[in-house]
């Protein structure tokens, strides 16, 4: 792998390349086609290489949480978060992993598969969703998982945030979906993208990495690696004064 932008640098480290510049920041982490399709045939996998790999690696370790959406999380197959020996150093101080959070307006997850029953405690997943979520998954998801309630009958990602971030989880990594990302760029919250470009036209209907309401976020260009014609990206916001939101 080599940096391409802003310069040029054979084999970079990837921590310092991805640190969070700010202990309140949220980054959304996708990959897309060239042709900008966020999945392949209804998973991200198939856009994915080796590098790619690597560097999610990186992201969730120096992450303080991991949010997804409820569809995401479903048809990738979420397990909590790992430790791994190579997050030893960067996490100090912190759990060995980050925990899950999962945004679902209706809490219509599998609350008894792994990510809520494998979890470690230090990272006890966690859940937003509704006041108008059924009382009977909520109080099944209060087993495994920790609740925050935010918004009457969608969920308020403002108040999910400001949540998280009472809660010491600052460094917020999003790996979507599209829909979960169009609603917090619509709030204003996204402070950074890390996009992976994969060398492949798909066509087809595929969304992309934003799928919902119409926003506008005016980003800078801060970083390019390249490793066997896959583009990493970093996008940040544009007259950075404070964190999102």
């Amino acid at each position: 792998m080599r940096r391409i932008h802003p310069d040029v640098e054979e084999d970079p480290d990837l921590v310092a390349a991805y640190t969070y510049p700010r202990d309140r920041w949220l980054r959304l982490n996708m990959v897309t086609s060239a042709d900008g399709a966020a999945w392949m045939k209804g998973l991200s996998a198939g856009l994915s290489g080796q590098g790619d790999r690597r560097i999610f690696g990186v992201l969730r370790g120096l992450a303080d949480v991991v949010l997804a959406g409820a569809s995401t999380v479903r048809t990738e197959g979420y397990g909590p978060a790992r430790p791994r020996e190579s997050w030893t150093a960067l996490r100090e101080g912190r759990p060995p992993a980050p925990p899950i959070a999962v945004v679902t307006r209706r809490l219509d997850l599998d609350l008894g598969g792994p990510l809520f029953t494998e979890a470690e405690p230090y990272a006890r997943p966690i859940i937003i969703t509704t006041e108008s979520a059924p009382q009977d998954r909520l109080d099944e998801a209060a087993k495994n998982a920790d609740v925050i309630i935010a918004g009457e009958e969608r969920v308020d990602m403002l108040a999910a945030v400001r949540d998280l971030r009472g809660r010491g989880l600052g460094r917020i990594l999003c790996e979507g979906g599209p829909r979960l990302n169009a609603q917090l760029a619509a709030a204003g919250l996204v402070d950074e993208v890390s996009l992976t470009i994969s060398p492949l036209l798909l066509g087809g209907d595929a969304a992309r990495i934003l799928n919902g309401v119409a926003s506008q976020t005016s980003l800078v260009l801060a970083q390019v690696l390249e490793e066997d014609g896959f583009l990493f990206c970093r996008y940040v916001r544009e007259a950075q004064d404070g964190p999102a939101g």
